[in-house]
């Protein structure tokens, strides 16, 4: 089993370039699955659930022939109608295949998904079978596999009980297809999804209102293929700035887009952080005297769940006290290993914690339990005095491409030791 080991308080200096966002990377490659031609997709991160997503379609039938930044992906027509448990249990996105295979073939098996545990069970996966079902599928469970089987879907309203971004992509997707019109309701605003449908518009779908709550989508008969590059990773922009921020380094972010953190950057102007930014750059000046401010996590513009663990890292190092409300997921805090390494967080109910600060950290043996806890843990290491040694950092790449080699380029003391166990 691979780790990382950190010496802390290493200053960081330079520039780093964000990757292709992992979340628009994961929903185009299952995208191909709804064409017979060969889709090209450019900007593609080099992370674990990357490779997960290829095999997946490898063993549907497509062929993928990958380089450096970019990869061909063909499936004439898929082989089989069912996703592979061996590799659906490795990543999340492995649901993301269901639709278009549901769409094309009329039939899909498929286990539940894997990836990140968040909270007390798995991540549920209703939205999506309850979506199905109003587009005419018939769902049966049997043997911890779900079957979905219809003979052409239909068009249909629906409206999310609950923001989904996958939830969205997935039904937008497989209603491209479907017969008759799909209007869905209460749907995410993610950047990635408005790229997503701008795409298969290109290839002839025919969405509207892809970023906004309320997008129809008049079903065709096929659609073709064509380019696409990934936009930057805003997460990873994000994680980069917070990471700047919590170890008082100058740093300046490239190849990425300020529009997509502005909920991040405006807390940033209210705490004392400076920074200055440019159509594709951002760059973290200086944070002494880091003022404390809560926050409350929301779907997109609003602040990232996706950032809620970075964020109270940073919380640790503010003067004063800041309350943390995660909205999203229950109990995605990893707060106890924060404590263990000096912070004074107290945990008022699984969806808030209380972070007073600002608190030294010490280093410590840490275990990964999610790919953003993960980072989170990489960003208080650098904090922290002493060595801080983390384990399980699969979960770490499975978002975030070559993050150690990227954080020594930046002056960081952190050392990869062992392989990669996949």
């Amino acid at each position: 089993m691979s780790k990382f080991i950190i010496q802390g308080q290493a200053k960081l200096s330079g520039e780093i370039e964000v990757m292709g966002a992992k979340n628009a990377a994961l929903k185009i490659i299952p995208a191909a699955i709804l064409s017979s031609q060969k889709i090209t997709i450019n900007n593609l991160p080099n992370i674990e659930d990357i490779n997960r997503a290829i095999e997946l379609t490898e063993d549907l039938g497509g062929t993928a022939k990958r380089s450096s930044k970019k990869v061909e992906i063909e499936i004439i027509k898929p082989s089989k109608n069912e996703i592979s448990p061996l590799i659906a249990n490795k990543f999340r996105a492995s649901i993301m295949f269901v639709g278009p295979l549901l769409a094309r073939l009329g039939e899909a098996s498929f286990p539940h998904p894997g990836g990140c545990v968040i909270g007390g069970a798995s991540r549920p996966i209703d939205l999506f079978l309850e979506g199905f079902k109003a587009m005419g599928a018939e769902l049966k469970i049997k043997d911890d596999f779900y079957h979905l089987k219809a003979k052409r879907l239909k068009g249909c309203e629906y409206f999310f009980t609950t923001v989904s971004v996958t939830g969205t992509e997935s039904l937008m997707m497989t209603a491209v297809i479907a017969e008759g019109t799909t209007i869905l309701k209460n749907c995410a605003m993610e950047p990635e999804i408005s790229v997503l449908a701008d795409y298969l518009n290109l290839q002839g779908a025919k969405i509207k209102g892809a970023g906004t709550p309320t997008i129809i989508i008049e079903g065709v008969d096929e659609i073709s293929a064509g380019e696409f590059t990934i936009i930057p990773d805003r997460i990873e922009t994000g994680t980069f700035a917070i990471m700047a921020a919590a170890t008082d380094s100058e740093l300046k972010i490239t190849k990425c887009d300020p529009k997509h953190i502005e909920s991040l950057l405006s807390i940033f102007k209210n705490i004392g952080v400076k920074f200055e930014s440019g159509d594709n750059w951002v760059k973290i000046i200086s944070a002494k005297n880091l003022k404390p401010f809560s926050i409350k996590t929301h779907e997109y513009p609003g602040f990232p769940t996706d950032l809620q663990s970075p964020y109270t890292v940073l919380m640790t190092q503010a003067h004063g006290s800041s309350i943390i409300h995660e909205t999203i997921y229950e109990r995605r805090f990893f707060t106890d290993m924060l404590v263990q390494m000096g912070a004074d967080i107290i945990m008022c109910d699984p969806y808030r914690v209380v972070v007073n600060g600002p608190t030294k950290l010490y280093g410590r043996k840490l275990i990964s339990p999610d790919l953003r806890a993960g980072i989170s843990m990489i960003i208080a290491g650098l904090i922290a005095e002493g060595v801080t040694e983390i384990d399980n950092i699969y979960q770490i790449d499975r978002g975030y491409e070559n993050i150690d080699e990227r954080l020594r380029n930046l002056g960081a003391d952190i050392k990869r030791i062992g392989t990669l166990n996949l």
